[in-house]
């Protein structure tokens, strides 16, 4: 993609994610993702209705009518975006492919946090560590992440979401919100899955396009693996191979939910039609928050 039409694209990105973030996302993400405790703001006189917990005694003794304290909440968090960009990111039979969608995503969140004050950093990977953004709060900040997804071209293939844990867990020491968006198209990352859980507010955005698992039965067909290049050539309308990709994949989604539920982590699951330009991946998004806030 030429400079031109990365700039160009990241600018339709934000044009359309402020208005998103405005209407929706910016009080949804505030009510979901609370600060971390309410501190002192200032003393003022008593009104009626106020908590009489709040009373300030000193003041009130001092000025002989009751005053109150006031606290707010200390709202600055930290938003690690955790992005999958192996091999298999670049499919997609929507008009989009999933890496465009990690990207949206991502925007979306990270204005919606930088509009409550919150810092975003990013950390992007393969089966490697591509890339890491440290946290800040700026726009201009937020516009290179977008940039860095959409453009990046990264070294490896393969994916690893165990390694990308581990570099958050040793990086990360504050207590933050991570989203970890991935096809996760991989195994082996379920005990740092549960440590990552434990310190950090770890939300699993899992993409899955409806190509990978429901195959059209239209013969011999050579495929190419995105991750290791391997090719290979399959009859999609054996009946028992339908079967068994079918049940494979199944599977696969069965034990990641499985693994989340277990780990008592949120997962937002996106299923992408085939051929829809217009699919709407905002819909379980804001389904997820709404969900979330009626718990807390």
């Amino acid at each position: 993609m030429a400079e031109k039409d990365i700039f160009k694209k990241v600018r339709e990105l934000e044009i359309a994610t402020r208005g998103l973030v405005n209407q929706v996302f910016s009080g949804e993400y505030h009510s979901v993702f609370k600060g971390r405790g309410m501190e002192f703001s200032e003393v003022r006189e008593y009104q009626y209705g106020d908590d009489i917990r709040n009373i300030d005694w000193n003041v009130t003794a001092r000025f002989g009518h009751p005053f109150i304290k006031v606290f707010e909440e200390e709202r600055e968090l930290t938003v690690i975006l955790v992005v999958d960009l192996s091999g298999s990111q670049n499919f997609g039979s929507s008009g989009k492919t999933k890496k465009q969608i990690a990207a949206e995503l991502s925007a979306i969140l990270a204005f919606s946090a930088l509009k409550n004050n919150d810092k975003v950093g990013c950390i992007l990977f393969t089966d490697t560590i591509e890339k890491f953004i440290p946290p800040r709060k700026k726009k201009g900040h937020i516009l290179r992440i977008i940039k860095e997804i959409l453009a990046f071209e990264p070294e490896r293939t393969g994916t690893g979401i165990k390694q990308a844990l581990e570099f958050l867990s040793s990086t990360i020491k504050k207590r933050s919100i991570v989203f970890l968006i991935s096809d996760f198209l991989d195994d082996g990352y379920d005990q740092i899955l549960k440590i990552i859980g434990r310190k950090h507010d770890l939300v699993g955005i899992s993409l899955a396009d409806e190509r990978e698992y429901k195959m059209p039965s239209v013969g011999l067909i050579n495929f190419i693996d995105p991750e290791s290049g391997k090719q290979i050539t399959l009859d999609t309308s054996d009946k028992q191979f339908q079967k068994q990709l079918n049940k494979k994949l199944s599977a696969q989604l069965e034990a990641r939910n499985k693994l989340f539920a277990v780990s008592k982590l949120d997962n937002v699951a996106l299923n992408i039609p085939r051929n829809d330009d217009d699919f709407n991946y905002l819909k379980p998004l804001i389904r997820f928050f709404k969900q979330r806030a009626a718990r807390w």
